[in-house]
């Protein structure tokens, strides 16, 4: 007999890109969903405002140019 547990879900990229852009992501799942999708290259593939705030993260220091995450929102890391 197998037991089943529970673990929490999660998020995958379309739930964050759905959070993201109904303004319902949290600063740390919007930091995931930008890592993903720099990591991914999707960030300049999806229309231009994915590219805009990944370029963004980038720029001020938040997630490298390969997609890692640096520092988290509240400026640490």
């Amino acid at each position: 007999m197998s037991i089943k547990t529970s673990t929490p879900k999660t998020p995958d990229l379309l739930d964050l890109i759905m959070a993201w852009e109904g303004g319902e992501a949290s600063n740390e799942q919007t930091l995931e969903l930008f890592s993903q999708l720099i990591k991914s290259g999707q960030a300049w593939t999806l229309q231009g405002c994915y590219g805009r705030q990944a370029a963004a993260f980038i720029e001020a220091g938040y997630i490298s140019k390969t997609g890692e995450l640096l520092r988290g929102k509240d400026g640490k890391g």
